[in-house]
Order: structure tokens, then sequence, then C-alpha cells
């Protein structure tokens, strides 16, 4: 699975007693019989069905299995379900064989026939909505590879061009269950849509969702848990032949503010956390009683931003987006820079991380070997909010008596910033960038919802102003953004066009920089030579640099604390802390 999925690892054995209201007695006699982890889990999930799934706070890491592994450490393809592939001379035939006796969590064989049905009655079937389409699309055309089962145990993908990213998208998709899901995807409601677009929602019974990952689930109360046990049926073992992984049972924990977050960390409850900067010099001197190790894997893989709405649609009622006055704003390339001139990052690193942080100027992570530093050309907007307030004068804004800023026509320049309410340090990014532009004369009012409410803003109704968010910054593959930065992506929110299924927008604009940037992504993918791919992503960085669909933030360290008898951890900024659950024990149970 691509890495919106990363979970926080957590570990204790006297959360039993909460989580399932067991008396000390019987926590003993559990706690003896049966390896546990509880993990963390910030959001709870929004679906159980992958391919429909909207939200980074899911279970399918933890049920789910792909061809191939990505490593944590290392980023290199690892055999998963597939024990080999093989890549034809011309790059537009990969070959998987499958492992011998693979079977699903409830004993059915995993076969070739359900790469077949993930694929092309899945991920490729356009009456389902789905984000994958994205990643399987073969440049930005409507291509897209075609499948042939050679027998029970292989599969051969046949793509119209070279496609550079090709393996690494189709390897690590999770594998889905024809034998259980078929009947939903060939069968329709009364209204016509397929059944398989209402099955598998958070209301399903977990023991009817059916995998092939290490885990599978038994129960979920909202707001609360979701609980997993080991998966009899997986196919990993051991060199010793001990099925894996070793670890018999796994809680998520729902717990959506990071102080309480903190708080379940420091009394016992949970022996793994993701360490917020502001939390750090407090648990780095817990650290030796704690008897916890805090792992440091340098900048984290993800890209924080603030960005505006730049639709200029209306929906289906045919109200705009965005307000005509507040989009003139927005869409003013002079008002973009003038804002991030007027953010001083390099406090926003201080105060709000501790100094455990580098400024981000790309939408490339730093550690990419694709990204374009500073020092090799990219253009950067280092705090001045003098320039920023004459970059606005130029543009035709003015300041009242006040030191309040009008446009043109004399509206007072307010607008309000969306953020979500999970994680207390992009809150407290979205104040100060508040309170930074109101250095300017701009008026920004805040708006923290849960997750799930800013997706739905975001990619649905697409009726927000500004936006503090963050991506993966493609610290691998930069064709991973794909989904965010073309133009017609399910993930472009800064300027959302229709999504398949949904009705046409009224008045939807793309800009000149916008499809220039969908040539360079069409022409990175086709080209197989690393260093002509550094070139045309070269490019891209600097017309984001230019136009400022987003301004970007600051990259905190990547940060986790977990117990010391948490065994095998390989932490790593790439692959966070469960890339190799499989592997992980517990020393005392």
């Amino acid at each position: 699975m691509f890495r919106p999925f990363s979970l926080l690892v957590t570990l204790v054995l006297c959360c039993l007693l909460t989580l399932t209201g067991c008396s000390p007695s019987q926590l003993k006699t559990q706690a003896a019989q049966v390896s546990q982890l509880v993990l963390l889990l910030p959001s709870n999930p929004n679906s159980f069905n992958y391919p429909l799934n909207q939200s980074p706070y899911s279970v399918f890491p933890f049920i789910y299995e792909g061809l191939l592994q990505e490593d944590g450490i290392t980023a290199e393809l690892k055999p998963a379900l597939a024990e080999s592939w093989e890549i034809s001379k011309d790059k537009r035939r990969i070959t998987f064989t499958l492992r011998d006796n693979l079977k699903w969590s409830d004993g059915q064989p995993l076969t070739a026939d359900d790469v077949i049905f993930t694929f092309q009655q899945v991920y490729l079937n356009q009456k389902i909505p789905t984000v994958i389409r994205d990643f399987l699309r073969i440049g930005i055309k409507e291509t897209f590879p075609s499948l042939k089962k050679l027998n029970a145990v292989q599969v051969e993908f046949t793509i119209p061009e070279p496609f550079a990213p090709f393996l690494r998208y189709t390897g690590v998709l999770p594998i889905l269950p024809a034998h259980v899901l078929r009947e939903y995807v060939e069968t329709t409601d009364a209204k016509g849509n397929l059944k398989f677009l209402s099955i598998w929602g958070t209301d399903t019974n977990p023991t009817q969702i059916i995998g092939n990952g290490p885990y599978r689930m038994i129960d979920y109360i909202p707001s609360q848990r979701v609980v997993f046990q080991r998966n009899p049926y997986y196919w990993r073992q051991d060199i010793q032949g001990n099925s894996q992984p070793y670890i018999k049972r796994l809680v998520l924990q729902i717990i959506e503010n990071t102080d309480n977050q903190l708080l379940r960390f420091r009394s016992g409850e949970l022996d793994s956390l993701r360490v917020r900067n502001d939390a750090f010099a407090l648990l780095k001197r817990e650290e030796r009683r704690g008897q916890y190790t805090i792992y440091n894997g340098g900048p984290s893989n993800g890209v924080q931003f603030v960005g505006f709405n730049l639709n200029q649609g209306r929906n289906s009622q045919d109200k705009p987006f965005v307000t005509p006055i507040k989009s003139r704003w927005f869409n003013n390339l002079a008002f973009r820079q003038a804002v991030a001139y007027a953010i001083d990052r390099e406090r926003m690193n201080t105060n709000i991380y501790r100094g455990l942080g580098e400024l981000q100027h790309s939408p490339i992570g730093m550690q990419s070997p694709y990204y374009l530093a500073p020092e090799a050309g990219l253009k950067v907007y280092n705090y001045n909010p003098q320039k920023a307030k004459q970059l606005l004068l130029e543009a035709g804004f003015q300041y009242n008596s006040q030191g309040q800023l009008l446009d043109e026509d004399g509206n007072l320049v307010k607008f309000t910033i969306l953020v979500k309410s999970e994680d207390k340090s992009r809150v407290d990014t979205a104040v100060q960038i508040k309170e930074n532009l109101s250095k300017i004369g701009m008026q920004a009012d805040l708006q923290v919802l849960s997750f799930n409410v800013v997706i739905k803003k975001l990619l649905l109704s697409r009726d927000w102003d500004c936006y503090v968010g963050s991506f993966e910054g493609g610290e691998v593959e930069p064709h991973r953004l794909f989904f965010f930065w073309y133009s017609g992506g399910s993930f472009h929110q800064f300027n959302q066009g229709p999504q398949l299924g949904q009705v046409p927008i009224k008045g939807w604009k793309v800009s000149d920089w916008e499809r220039e940037i969908d040539r360079l992504f069409e022409a990175g993918s086709k080209e197989i030579d690393v260093s002509k791919r550094k070139e045309i992503y070269a490019q891209f960085q600097q017309i984001v640099a230019e136009q400022l669909p987003l301004f970007f933030l600051v990259n905190p360290l990547s940060l986790q604390a977990v117990r010391d008898h948490v065994e095998n951890v390989k932490f790593s900024a790439l692959g966070g802390g469960l890339w190799n659950l499989y592997e992980l024990k517990v020393s005392h149970n």
C-alpha cells in the first residue's frame, strides 16, 4: 500500500483491562497466553473497502498485502505474495509468479484469478471511483495495463509503452478476494449502481472482511478500538520455519487528541508514540526511566504546506465553490507570493518544532534523489513582510487607516484557514500563519475540523478557502505525486476537477502551468534514465516555486518512542515503525 497509511507503533499489556473490561486476574491469564501489541490510530477509519478509502487512518496495512513489498530502510522491492517477477527486454511486460498454496484469511485459495480480478474488475473498472486508477494510468492519456493469466500462479501485465513507476505501483497494491467480492462488482442495486460501492463500510461486521495480510479483523468499536488476530493462513515464515507474525493480537486504540496520546504514553498505557517536537524535551528526559528509546529517522518523508483554493468552478446548484471576490485574490500570483514572503518559517521551526526540523522548499521530499535544492537553483521565499506588502500594493491592493488590507474594490481581505484537528503541531502552524498574515493586513479565521471532514471539504464539496496540510514527498518515486499534481487527479485539491461518477463542474479552468506540469509528469513517467528524469522533475519543482499553488513550510524530524521490550524495531522515516511488523516480538507477555 502507498504510504498515506503510516501508523504509529504502540504496545501495552495493562490496557487489556481498559479494552476488554477484564479483572486483574483475567488480565494476567490472558497476558500469559497471548502476545499483543496495541497500536495508535489518530482517527476512525472511514471504510473497510480498500479501493474506496480516502483516509490515511486505515486498517489495510494489517489485513492486505500486494505482490511485492517495499523495504522500509532501502525502499528496495522484495517478494511478497509473488515469489518472483520478470521484466521483458522492451520494458513493456512484467510476469509475476505467485507463491504456491497461498490462502485468504478464510482459508480459500489465493490464485492468479484474484490478481486478474483485482486489477481488471476493480482497480481499472470505470464504474468504481478509486484513486488507484491514477496510479495505473500510463502517462496522462487514458491508457492502462492489460493482464493475462498464464496459469494458476502466473500473471502477465502488458503496458503500451515503458512506464518507469509501473513495477512499484503494481507490486505494492493490495490483492482483493475475488471469491467474496466478484458478485458485488457484477451486480447493481435498484438505482443501477454497483453493489460494490456500498459494501464493506465501517458498519460491516469486521469478521466478514477477508484479507491476505498478517492479521484479520475481529472487532471494531468506533472512537474506541479496532482489534485484530493473527491470520492463521498467512504465508510468511522465518528461516526456522516458525509462522510469522510472531505477535498474535493487535489493538488499534483510537485517540484523536495529541495531548491525550502523550498522556496515555507517559502513564504506561501506550508503549510507542510518534514524538511531536513540542514533547521531545520532556520525553527525552524520561527516556531511561520510562524504558523506551526515541528513534530518529531524519527528516520525515511528508511535505507540509499551506495553499489556497484556486477552483473557479461552480457546484450543481450553480453556486461558486469559492466566492468570486476571494477567488480573484487567490488566483492572483502576487497575492500568493505575498503570503509566501509573509510566513516566518524560521520562527515556526523554532517555536512549534523546537528546532527539530528543516525548512522545506519543494513538493518533493528533501531526502529524495529527485529533490531540487535551493543551492541548485530552486526559487525560495525567505521571510520578508515588507516585500509582501510591496507586492500587494503593486498588484492593486491597498491599506486603510487601521492597516487592514483591501482589494482594489475596497473589499476587506478576509478568509478562513482550514486545518485538521488531530495534529496539534498542524493547528499551531495554522495559528502562526494567521498571526503572520495579520502583519500584512490580512484577516484569517481558523476552521479546525476532524480529518475525515476536511477530506470531504477538499475533494467533494470543495468549499474551502485556505488549507494547512501535508502529503507524501515522493521520497523514492516522484510519480507518486502524480495523483496530487495532475490536473485531473483524484487529489488535485487546490483545483479539484470532476472525478469519475461526479457531475460535470461548470466553469472549471485549468491553467497553462498546470498543463505544463501534466506534460512533465507524463515525460518523467516514460523516461527510464535517472539523470534525465531528474532534469524533468527539476523543471516541475521550479514551476511550483514560481506559481505557488502551495507554499511549503517545515519538514520535522521523524521521531518515534518505542518501549525497549519491543524487539526487532527497524524504524525509519521511509518505512515508519511497522514496515517489518511480521518480525516484531514482545519480550515479556
